[in-house]
């Protein structure tokens, strides 16, 4: 166990790096290697889903839609954390393709309300399968038990993240 390893937090955590910005821009930085992997994995979504005329960013205001998570463009924006503007550009997009139909609120004329036109319904329906494959690429060679891991670690460290955004 290395010296950095060995300082513990006042929680009894390891403190894998010290401050040194020479360990956050290299291949052993685990911020650099998430925002690697993030990377490849929508390159490869990319381009999969050309094939539907979609982009992976594209993608994911649909599915946010179709599971009923927003219904507006201001919604689509808080459930992807992108800004209004750049949503309104990617569903101009979605639009175009005729994914989606937007409207304005009879309510409140603010409010621009999003649904999935039919043909959005349906590209819903076909996009998951690619995806599995892509992941499934990602995955190749790991054990179920390596998955799951994986998983779990991923997860922990996501929990952490946003355990420390809420003390914020």
């Amino acid at each position: 166990m290395t010296a950095q390893q060995k300082k513990l937090l006042k929680d009894d955590t390891i403190e894998f790096y010290t401050g040194d910005a020479v360990e956050l821009g290299d291949d052993q930085s685990v911020g650099y290697l998430i925002k690697l992997a993030n990377q490849v994995v929508m390159q490869n979504l990319d381009a999969e889903l050309q094939y539907y005329d979609l982009t992976a960013p594209q993608w994911v205001p649909l599915l946010v839609l179709s599971k009923g998570r927003a219904d507006t463009v201001a919604g689509c924006a808080r459930a992807i954390d992108v800004d209004t503007g750049a949503m309104t550009r990617m569903l101009d997009r979605l639009e175009t393709k005729g994914f989606v139909t937007r409207n304005r609120s009879q309510k409140d004329r603010r409010v621009v309300n999003v649904e999935l036109t039919k043909a959005g319904v349906e590209i819903v329906k076909l996009i998951p399968p690619t995806i599995c494959t892509v992941l499934n690429s990602h995955l190749r060679g790991f054990s179920q038990k390596e998955f799951e891991t994986f998983k779990g670690l991923l997860g922990r460290f996501l929990h952490n993240g946003l355990a420390d955004r809420e003390k914020m």
